[in-house]
């Protein structure tokens, strides 16, 4: 992103630390002083002791914890402050139009901290000045009584929201910049995806209006001759991939496709269009062992474009023997089971709740990983069942915006221009997909550069040579 500048901070830096001692000096001292003064009635405990701490305890952790890929989120303690001091202004401040002109800085101040450390690099510039000038006024305009007095127990009041200011001062002093040309999230982004925020106007109003997936749903239905694909599955046997199939190829060849159509990879949730980037969440569902009565389990793959089919390869069959081997449950099965102990009434409840956390990108990272409704691609081999393929539904939980399926092997006798007649291997595959996250034209070059790589497998054994980056 070309005008965005990412900001981090070293958890290594002493400033860091400096940071971090003076904002825990700045909580014990404000308990401390206003816990000797008398904390007078609930309203002030909650707006001048509660708010200001666990805006400093926040900002701390976020600070340490999480300072080197979101940074940003030090605005969720800054607002915080600022509603502290809106609540101290008017306590101190006889004067509606003089509140007023404070309350209108303190946002002013709170909004542009916050688009600074979000990556706006038209006012990065600003950031110390700001911290530095707007705060230190109105700590003297608040407290000019205290400080003219010059009493030293009085100026202890003082102390917490001093100590606090140096305390973001120091961490501006240790930040960095992001180099290399990597996306780093932001605001509106999910733990799962960076929002798109460049779409065409029709195609932001388009999810408002095709609500659901299952009303936003295309199929597609291809045939796949398969001669060279056979070749290339027996040699990679030979090559002692033993277990190696037409499943490793055909995932194997969709991340290559990924190279050239990256949008592909995009998902939709809250009515917003988010891209996956380089991460494909390849899922599968699997049974233990081939019979009616074997239980089925589910597996999620983190795969790249930059993937040969032989990495494909290790790492699904990591997957597998994993499942296979685990004499407990999978953690997806531990889930499944603990919200099958949850009764009727209150299980409808808590899925409506975890439909409400994903739309606003607030369901634990945990989940998302465990869940087989949110990934990239979701691959059905019914062709080790011995039958054809279907046409899956898509959920509408999750954000899962392709189901493919593929059958069994088939031939067919065809005719030739010279009156010949040639007998072919086939496999059909039918996909469903999401029509919100790109449109028509761009899944149909998609899978007709993906038919070209399966017919050319052995491309799939050199990483790529360029991969393409989804639009900001």
């Amino acid at each position: 992103m070309k005008n965005k500048i990412h900001f981090y901070v070293n958890r290594k830096s002493v400033l860091t630390w400096l940071m971090a001692v003076c904002m825990v000096v700045s909580a014990v001292a404000r308990m401390v002083f206003f816990g000797v003064k008398g904390s007078g009635d609930s309203a002030y405990v909650w707006s001048q002791i509660v708010l200001p701490v666990a805006a400093t305890i926040l900002y701390i952790l976020i600070a340490l914890l999480d300072g080197r890929e979101h940074f940003y989120k030090t605005a969720i303690p800054v607002w915080m402050m600022a509603l502290y001091a809106a609540f101290l202004v008017s306590a101190h401040c006889h004067s509606r139009l003089t509140a007023a002109l404070f309350f209108i800085a303190l946002f002013f101040f709170s909004f542009l901290y916050t688009e600074i450390t979000a990556g706006s690099k038209g006012y990065a510039p600003m950031l110390l000045a700001l911290v530095a000038a707007i705060p230190l006024a109105f700590l003297f305009y608040c407290y000019r009584a205290i400080l003219l007095s010059g009493e030293v127990w009085a100026l202890l009041s003082i102390a917490p929201d001093l100590l606090f200011l140096i305390g973001v001062l120091l961490l501006i002093f240790s930040l960095k910049v992001h180099t290399g040309g990597e996306y780093h999230p932001t605001w509106g982004d999910r733990p799962d995806g960076r929002r798109i925020r460049t779409q065409p106007p029709m195609d932001r109003v388009s999810p408002y209006i095709q609500v659901t997936r299952s009303e936003s749903s295309n199929l597609f239905s291809e045939a796949v001759e398969i001669s060279r694909i056979d070749r290339y599955i027996r040699q990679k046997r030979r090559e002692g991939l033993t277990n190696f199939g037409i499943n490793h190829v055909l995932v194997a060849a969709y991340c290559r496709g990924l190279c050239r159509y990256p949008a592909l990879n995009r998902f939709l949730s809250g009515q917003r269009v988010y891209s996956r980037g380089e991460d494909i969440q390849y899922c599968m569902t699997i049974k233990k062992a081939m019979s009616a009565d074997a239980p089925d389990s589910f597996f999620k793959l983190h795969l790249s474009p930059r993937d040969t089919a032989e990495d494909v390869y290790h790492k699904f069959q990591a997957a597998v023997k994993e499942i296979k081997d685990a004499k407990d449950e999978s953690d997806f099965d531990n889930t499944a089971g603990i919200m099958n102990l949850i009764p009727g009434l209150v299980l409808k409840f808590a899925v409506w709740l975890l439909k409400l956390l994903d739309y606003f990108a607030l369901i634990p990272r945990f989940l998302l990983e465990i869940s087989p409704f949110h990934g990239s691609l979701y691959m059905t081999n019914l062709g080790s069942l011995g039958i054809p393929p279907v046409f899956h539904h898509l959920y509408n939980f999750g954000n899962l915006p392709i189901f493919m399926a593929f059958g069994m092997k088939r031939r067919a006798n065809e005719v030739q221009e010279d009156g010949t007649v040639v007998l072919r291997k086939y496999i059909d595959i039918r996909i469903t997909v999401d029509e919100r996250i790109v449109d028509g034209y761009y899944y149909a070059a998609f899978f007709k550069h993906y038919k070209r790589i399966l017919q050319n497998p052995e491309i799939l054994d050199q990483p790529p040579e360029e991969v393409l980056r989804d639009i900001d």
